[in-house]
């Protein structure tokens, strides 16, 4: 029976690819061919002549060889049927098993295909081509594991970034809202304080205009009847009194004292104490003289403060020319003086 369907597959094929006929065609000669196979074999001729027997064909169009085409499907039909009735290893134009692997087609092929369609190939035993593929694959299975382990290394290491990343914005954020914390609260004391100062000189100066005022008053009452009792010495005469009132003269609130400059003197001061002086420094209140102290203070540690070496503070205004003195008071037998420029190094030793 496969001898039988091999010989009809024999005859469906085209002389040209060997395989079976695709829009077939047939010539004046009666020798049918593939439509495609037949147009290239005209081309590379040159000229149009029967593949098989060498006679030159006609300027006509070939014709369709409508029979040998429904032929040809019907046997296509027929072949897959089998194909699929039996064992997978069996070959899909031959029916025969599948038991050699061609090298050239890179296919598994069977005795049929041996001598016709792959009859000038190599080829070797489906076993051996199994294990040749399978070690090819293991060849380049190898590298890819070693790039996929270090990929997952890479990764691991990104995730562990990115998790620091986190928690190290977090710690950040709840430093930078302890330090506006604590800024503000040094804004809330500063107005406590400078408007208790406000309000205790306002009681006083309020005090002192009320005493000035009943002074005032008394004496208003007292030229008041002065005046009355010299009209009525005068009678009809009108007398004018002039009299200067008492000059009070610092009597009022000194506005000046307590806005003038504020914002620098408070932002100074806030700045002087949290960003610039160094710990062992201690400022008077009006920001004017520095004292050093064997202790250091729990300040801040900013970049811009100076931690290291001898005392440094930094002054409100900077200068590159002229006469400048200062008072320094000195004691034991020991002491360091110096100036400092703004570009002074603020952390580390001091030379």
């Amino acid at each position: 029976m496969a001898s039988r369907f091999s010989h009809l597959e024999e005859e469906l094929s085209c002389p040209v690819c060997s395989d079976i006929f695709r829009d077939p065609v047939v010539l004046k000669c009666r020798h049918s061919f593939c439509k495609a196979c037949l147009q290239q074999f005209w081309g590379q001729k040159g000229s149009r002549e029967c593949p098989a027997c060498r006679r030159k064909s006609s300027l006509d169009p070939p014709v369709p060889n409508m029979s040998l085409r429904y032929t040809c499907e019907v046997f296509s039909k027929l072949r897959s049927g089998r194909a699929a009735a039996g064992s997978e290893e069996l070959c899909s134009l031959h029916s025969e098993k599948l038991k050699h692997f061609c090298l050239e087609d890179e296919e598994l092929i069977c005795v049929e295909c041996l001598t016709r369609r792959h009859r000038n190939h190599n080829f070797c035993p489906m076993e051996e081509a199994a294990l040749e593929c399978k070690e090819k694959l293991r060849t380049a299975l190898a590298p890819l594991q070693e790039k996929l382990e270090a990929f997952n290394e890479v990764k691991l290491i990104c995730d562990q970034t990115a998790e620091h990343i986190k928690s190290q914005a977090q710690h950040t954020e709840r430093q930078i809202k302890m330090e506006f914390e604590k800024l503000q609260q040094f804004l809330k004391d500063e107005e406590a304080t400078r408007i208790a100062a406000l309000r205790e000189e306002e009681e006083q100066k309020s005090q002192m205009m009320k005493e000035k005022i009943d002074k005032m008053t008394e004496a208003i009452s007292s030229l008041s009847e002065q005046i009355r009792a010299i009209e009525q010495e005068l009678g009809a005469e009108d007398l004018s009194f002039l009299q200067d009132p008492e000059k009070v003269s610092g009597a009022l609130i000194d506005v000046a004292k307590h806005l003038g400059n504020l914002n620098y003197r408070v932002w100074e001061k806030m700045l002087g104490t949290v960003q610039y002086t160094h710990p062992k420094l201690s400022l008077s209140e009006d920001l004017t003289s520095a004292r050093y102290r064997n202790e250091k203070q729990q300040v801040p540690d900013n970049p811009e403060r100076f931690d290291q070496g001898w005392g440094c503070v930094l002054g409100s205004e900077g200068f590159s020319s002229g006469r400048h003195c200062w008072d320094v008071d000195v004691d034991e037998r020991y002491w360091v003086l110096g100036v400092a420029k703004e570009s002074f190094n603020r952390k580390g030793a001091s030379h």
